[in-house]
Parts: C-alpha cells; sequence; structure tokens
C-alpha cells in the first residue's frame, strides 16, 4: 500500500474510541468484582443457611430488656460514650488547626508545608480502633484511651479537611496583605481564618458526629462507653440487653445529629 493510500485511510471515529475505552474499563471492572467476590468468600448458600441462625438470634433479642435498672446503666454508659466523642473533638483542635495552618500552600515554607502534609497523612491512614489498641495496651481500658485514639486521629482527617478549606479560600486578602508586607502568621490570622471560619465550623461539627459514632465502635475494643458494654452483651449472649443498647445508641445518635442541625442553623442566621 502506498503512503498516499495510507494517508486516505481516514481515522477512527471518537465515538468508536469511546466505546473502545468504554468496554475496556467494563471488562476491568468485572474481572476486578470478579476476584473481589472469590478473594472475600461471598456465599450465598451460607447466607442462605444462616438465616436460622439469624433467626434464634432475633427470637432471643426481641423483645429488648427495657427495665429500669438495665435503662439507667446503659444511658449513663451512653453519656460517656458522647464524652469520649466530645473531648475527642474538641482536644484536637489545637493540632489540627496548627497542622492545617503548616500544610496550607503559602503559610509555611515547602519543606514545612511537605512534612506537615506527611503527617496528616499518617494519622489519617492509621484508623482509630488501631489507636485504641495501643493506647488501651499503654493505659489499660477505660474512656481515656478512646479519647486519645480520637484525638490522634481525627487531627489528621480535620487537619487534611480544614487543610484544603484553607487552599480554596479567596485569595484577594490573603495578596493584599502580603502586597503589603504581612507575614505568614499575620496573613494566616488576619486574612484566611476569618474567611473560612463557617467552613471550619462546619467541618468541626460533622467530624464531632463521626467521633461520637466512632467512639461507639472503641468501645468494642475496650476504650468504654456503651461499646464495651455491647460487646459484653455478645460475648454473654444476652441478645436482649443487647438490643436495648443499640436503641440507647440509636436515641444518642438521633439527638447529637439534632444538637448539630441546631447549631449549624444559628451559624447560618448569623452570618
Amino acid at each position: 500500500m502506498t503512503t498516499a493510500a495510507r494517508l486516505a485511510v481516514p481515522p477512527k471515529p471518537p465515538r468508536t474510541r469511546l466505546r473502545i475505552v468504554g468496554w475496556i474499563v467494563a471488562a476491568l471492572l468485572i474481572s476486578a468484582h470478579v476476584a473481589a467476590w472469590s478473594a472475600t468468600e461471598i456465599s450465598l448458600s451460607a447466607l442462605a443457611e444462616g438465616a436460622t441462625g439469624m433467626g434464634e438470634f432475633l427470637s432471643e433479642a426481641i423483645p429488648p430488656d427495657l427495665s429500669g435498672e438495665v435503662l439507667a446503666e446503659r444511658a449513663s454508659a451512653a453519656v460517656v460514650t458522647l464524652w469520649i466523642g466530645l473531648l475527642g473533638t474538641t482536644l484536637s483542635i489545637p493540632g489540627s488547626l496548627v497542622l492545617a495552618l503548616l500544610a496550607t500552600r503559602g503559610t509555611a515554607p515547602a519543606w514545612i508545608y511537605q512534612a506537615a502534609r506527611g503527617v496528616l497523612s499518617f494519622l489519617r491512614a492509621v484508623p482509630d480502633v488501631v489507636f485504641a489498641l495501643i493506647f488501651v495496651t499503654a493505659v489499660g481500658l477505660g474512656p481515656f484511651p478512646g479519647v486519645l485514639a480520637l484525638v490522634f486521629h481525627n487531627v489528621g482527617v480535620m487537619g487534611k479537611l480544614w487543610a484544603e478549606t484553607l487552599e480554596d479560600a479567596d485569595p484577594g486578602p490573603a495578596q493584599a496583605l502580603r502586597s503589603a508586607g504581612a507575614g505568614r502568621v499575620q496573613v494566616a490570622a488576619h486574612a484566611l481564618l476569618p474567611v473560612v471560619t463557617p467552613q471550619l465550623v462546619g467541618l468541626l461539627l460533622y467530624r464531632f458526629d463521626v467521633n461520637v459514632r466512632s467512639s461507639l465502635v472503641l468501645g468494642l475494643v475496650g476504650a468504654g462507653g456503651i461499646g464495651f458494654l455491647i460487646n459484653q452483651a455478645i460475648q454473654l449472649f444476652q441478645f436482649d440487653e443487647m438490643l436495648t443498647h443499640i436503641l440507647v445508641v440509636l436515641v444518642l445518635i438521633v439527638a447529637v445529629d439534632q444538637l448539630s442541625a441546631l447549631i449549624r442553623r444559628l451559624l447560618g442566621s448569623t452570618s
């Protein structure tokens, strides 16, 4: 075939290329799901065989134990869970703010920026449950290791969220202060933080919601609160009390959601 003939062949239209790419992506996704299905040992027959056991579990759990003594103890444990989530959130604010400012472009030298990003990535990569296991080993069982675990993990998550919010802020005020000779700290204090404070508070409330739920899970590994009682009830096959714990947790979560929504509405009305 001559060169002219080869040049005369029209290229494949873009739609054909997109269709080919689509089929390739679909094939890769299907292959990934097949591999994941095999690796996770998913078995529909095992699920069907477990239906009988699930029925027995539900028959033992319903009705829940709603006696006054049980409810009083569980309510007290739920309050401890709330305090774990609250302290795990508020005590992480200073570390989150400092690392967020250091991990924001323009507020710190390049090497500090990279180091702060690395610290945030590490704290975020280690699950709060792993932190809880470490601190339970270090300081013993109870709510204290749960608070420490949430503080460390939340610094990583909230610091990352706050850093992204600071970088997305309107650059105008910061540039004006820099042109007037302001330093990095002055730019952060007088240009960045005042602009994004509502967003930072909103993210803080979101993390408070998450941390209250996380403190429940931390109780399963010995970090106190009502999660510890849920684990204890499961181990003792007291499924009616376990269901009582779950109902108390449901009330706690709904209350926290309503409180967060109220604070957001108040902040929205004052901004």
